[in-house]
This record gives structure tokens, C-alpha cells and sequence, in this order.
């Protein structure tokens, strides 16, 4: 059975005071978040968010990379968006959120140009880095579309636990991107929906078999954009059993103490 440590955690900050308030596709939850800049090795600065566990306890670090920018990915996109509002306060997860090369969104716009998923190899080498050096424990990599591409080119040899990919679509990754995440012995989730347009879980399995090891999870009713709360919460519970296990479900109600302003620090 699973246990709940995001449950105990919202119970510590309230002494156990009774959940009076749904959480909500807009809900924001308490946290330290920080503007930040990554600098690439390349001489690109890189805008984004570090979202922090207001109760100073780390237990696991979420380096997200956002869908494609080009069809409207960035690091706002719905579901890393609301892993940052959720998380720190629900799991003591940090999420790092950041614009990759030439994207834009309301934080403001990394410098540099699109460049397809190859000039992005730094870009997710200087996140990474980033965390490393803030201190941030227990890092893993959160790659959702075109980020999955990105994490399974670019992420095997760097200093994370594993990774987890939503709606991979296999488009740019080569089977010799999987095999290095095979030898390098980390674990890989894939979260996969029923109806995805790119890749549909009964194509996934025979896809991902050079990563031997990957654990694929089929998610019924799902489409690749992850849209509606239900899923929202499935890909959230799921985050979090992988890189904290034991800490799910995350409760769907909060003490409206730990409910922030929305969009504001905090």
C-alpha cells in the first residue's frame, strides 16, 4: 500500500489542522520560489524558476524539460507548471523549471536559438549542473515530449538518479540513446498515453526494448497534452512513487493555510 509523506508533510505545516480546500488546476501551494539563470557552456543564459519546499527538507529534485517549443512547449507548459505549485508543498519535491534555447514564456526568454534537440545537449547539461551545484539531492530528470528527446539523448551519462518521460514520441532519440540509458543502469519510467498521437503504448513496448529495464506505464483514456486534472493528478502521483517511494497518492484536498496567491511567490 502507498504511503503518504506529502499527506504527513501538509499535516506538519498546519498541526494537523483538518484539509478544508480542493486542490485545483489552479491552485498554488506555499513554497520558496526563486527567478534563476543557468549559464550553458556555450555562453547562453537560460531563464527559469527553482520552487522550493517551504519546509526546508529537500527529499527529491524534479529537473523538468518542457515539450517542444516550436508547437508551443515551454517551461509553463500544464503539467511541469503545476508540479512546481504542487510539489514542494505536497511532497518536499524541489522542481526546476527553465526555457530552453530561444523559448519564451511569462518568466522571459532564454538566449540562443532552437536547434532541433542538438544545441540543447547543453542546455540540459547546465540544468543539471545548476542543481548539482545548489546542492539539490536526489535529482531526476522529468522530460515530457520533446524534453523526453531531450533526456534520452543528452541525459544518460549526468549526475540523476534516472528519469521519467511523458508522451515520448521517439521522433529524435535513437536506439543507441536507449541503450546508453541501459547500460548506465538508472531507472527509466515512461508514462504513455492511451491515445497518444505519437506513440500509443502497444508501439511503445517494442520501442523502448533496446532500454531494457524501462518501466512502461500505459495510462488509460490519456492524450499526449495530459489535458484534465485527472491526469494531471495520475502523472503527479506517479512522479512522485517514482522518486520518493512510498510518498503517494498525494491528497487531493489542503488546509487553505498552505494555499499561496496564485502566480506569486511565497
Amino acid at each position: 500500500m502507498r504511503g503518504g509523506i506529502g499527506t504527513n508533510t501538509v499535516g506538519k505545516l498546519l498541526g494537523g489542522h483538518v484539509a478544508d480546500t480542493d486542490i485545483g488546476a489552479m491552485t498554488v501551494l506555499k513554497a520558496h520560489r526563486e527567478n534563476i539563470e543557468i549559464l550553458t557552456e556555450d555562453g547562453l543564459t537560460l531563464v527559469g524558476e527553482l520552487a522550493l519546499p517551504a519546509s526546508g527538507h529537500i527529499a527529491a529534485t524534479l529537473v523538468t524539460l518542457h515539450p517542444l517549443p516550436t508547437h508551443g512547449g515551454f517551461m509553463d507548459s500544464h503539467v511541469l507548471r503545476k508540479a512546481s505549485w504542487r510539489l514542494p508543498a505536497l511532497a518536499d519535491i524541489a522542481v526546476l523549471r527553465f526555457n530552453t534555447r530561444g523559448t519564451s514564456s511569462p518568466r522571459g526568454t532564454s538566449q540562443g536559438a532552437f536547434d532541433e534537440g542538438v544545441g540543447e545537449a547543453a542546455d540540459v547539461r547546465a540544468a543539471v549542473r545548476f542543481a548539482v551545484e545548489r546542492g539539490l539531492p536526489h535529482r531526476w530528470l522529468v522530460g515530457w515530449s520533446f524534453g523526453t528527446e531531450l533526456a534520452l539523448m543528452h541525459g544518460a551519462q549526468l549526475d540523476v538518479e534516472g528519469a521519467i518521460l511523458l508522451s515520448p514520441p521517439l521522433a529524435r532519440a535513437t536506439s543507441a540513446d536507449l541503450e546508453r540509458w541501459a547500460d548506465s543502469g538508472k531507472p527509466v519510467t515512461v508514462l504513455v498515453p492511451e491515445h497518444d498521437d505519437f506513440l500509443t503504448p502497444d508501439r511503445a513496448i517494442p520501442a523502448f526494448a533496446p532500454l531494457a529495464g524501462a518501466r512502461i506505464i500505459a495510462v488509460d483514456g490519456a492524450k499526449h497534452l495530459w489535458v484534465g486534472e485527472k491526469y494531471v493528478r495520475i502523472v503527479l502521483d506517479d512522479i512522485v512513487e517514482t522518486v520518493t517511494p512510498g510518498a503517494g497518492p498525494l491528497p487531493t484536498t489542503v488546509p487553505t493555510a498552505i494555499v499561496s496567491a496564485l502566480g506569486g511567490p511565497s
